[in-house]
This record gives structure tokens, C-alpha cells and sequence, in this order.
């Protein structure tokens, strides 16, 4: 019996040996997969550091970054086909699906757990609390995406109602919220941390707030 199990664990040293010796051939060497990100953020961070650090070329994989703003892009260019992979909000899966669409797509990895949105306001507020937005207009993304879905969820959340207690303006597209911001509407504004980044870090680069009478408030956004 002792030589059985032996020569049974014999047997497992030696294949594993083989494999680790003789490693099986990679297929599909340097197989290019194209992604189309809905924003380039520090939301996706770990596949950044993958990339510079080759972790993917190590696999045979060529990863091509295709910037892509908005959703519905994002969905667009992978149903054509121009792209294997989009990073946006799952909620896109879902009104595809709805759509009838028979090629639908499918919802395989979650990327991050909260939203990243920042609340920027036209007008310096101290001691800010949430209530503070009540009666205010706010550029909250395009209607059903995903921030905008997020933002209303936050304002329930702390007892404000997103249909009653302020106006959220939903007629504005996703790249277009900061620059129709700039330019004067809207009290406050939700923006992901890349374009609240470079709105504060390179100043001399952006027209100067707009507030109330067209009077210029500066340059730099109130964040909360």
C-alpha cells in the first residue's frame, strides 16, 4: 500500500515537473484586443500600471486604448465591432438588451464600487452642507447614465428629492457639462476627478467663471 501511494506521488511530482520545466506554448502570441474607455480617470488605475508594467504583453496580449466619451459611444463601438471591450456604466448593457438588440452585450467585470463624480459649485460656500443645493440648478450628466443615476441616489440618500427639491439639468452631454458650466449655466455641476484635476491644476488655461450679474467669480472651482 505504501509503495502504491509512493509511486502515486511519485507520479504528480514528476507532471508537475514537466510543466514547470515545459511550460505549454502560448497561443495567439500578441493577440491585439482593442478597449474603449468612457474617460481616461484614475478610476481604472490598475489597468494603467498593468500596461506600462507589461503584465499584459506577458500573457500575449496587445492592449489598444481608444478614448471614447460617453456611454452610449462606448455601446456603439462595440456592437460594430471597432472595439472587442467598452468601460462605461452597466447601465448601457441594460438598454441595449431592452432594445431587442439580439447581439446584446454582457456586463463580465465590475471596475469600481462608488462613483467618482465631484459636486463643484459656481459660488464659494462655507461650512458647506448638502441642503445647500436645494433650489439650485445642477448639470448632472445625461438622463439614465449612470452619474446621473448615482448623484439622484446620493440626494435621496440624505433626504433631498431629486424631482422636487432641485432641478437637475439632464439636456447636457457628458463632454460638454464642464465647458457648458464655464460658460454660465448651472449652479453646480457634478464632474469626474480627472476634470476637476485639470480644471484646478492648470488655472491660466480656463475662461473665468460666470456668477450671477455675469460678474467673473475666477478661475478655480469650488469643490465638495
Amino acid at each position: 500500500m505504501k509503495r502504491i501511494i509512493i509511486a502515486c506521488v511519485s507520479l504528480l511530482l514528476l507532471v508537475l515537473l514537466v510543466f514547470l520545466v515545459f511550460p505549454k506554448k502560448q497561443e495567439n502570441k500578441n493577440e491585439k484586443v482593442r478597449i474603449a474607455e468612457v474617460t481616461h480617470s484614475i478610476f481604472y488605475a490598475p489597468q494603467y500600471v498593468a500596461i506600462s508594467e507589461g503584465f499584459f504583453e506577458d500573457e500575449g496580449i496587445n492592449v489598444e486604448l481608444i478614448l471614447t466619451p460617453g456611454a452610449d459611444k462606448v455601446t456603439a463601438a462595440v456592437l460594430s465591432g471597432d472595439v472587442e471591450i467598452g468601460f462605461c456604466g452597466p447601465e448601457a448593457t441594460i438598454y441595449v438588451y431592452q432594445s431587442g438588440e439580439k447581439d446584446y452585450l454582457k456586463t463580465f467585470a465590475q471596475l469600481t464600487k462608488k462613483d467618482g463624480s465631484f459636486l463643484v459649485s459656481r459660488e464659494k460656500i462655507d461650512n458647506f452642507k448638502i441642503e445647500d443645493i436645494k433650489g439650485k440648478t445642477i448639470i448632472g450628466g445625461r438622463k439614465g447614465g449612470m452619474p446621473e443615476m448615482t448623484f439622484e441616489w446620493a440626494l435621496r440618500e440624505n433626504g433631498i428629492d431629486p424631482k422636487e427639491d432641485v432641478n437637475i439639468d439632464t439636456s447636457i452631454a457628458f463632454a460638454a457639462m464642464q465647458g457648458a458650466f464655464i460658460g454660465g449655466t448651472g449652479d453646480f455641476v457634478t464632474l469626474f476627478e480627472l476634470s476637476v484635476r485639470k480644471w484646478s491644476l492648470q488655472v491660466k488655461n480656463y475662461m473665468p467663471f460666470k456668477g450671477k450679474n455675469n460678474n467673473s467669480l475666477g478661475n478655480r472651482p469650488y469643490i465638495f
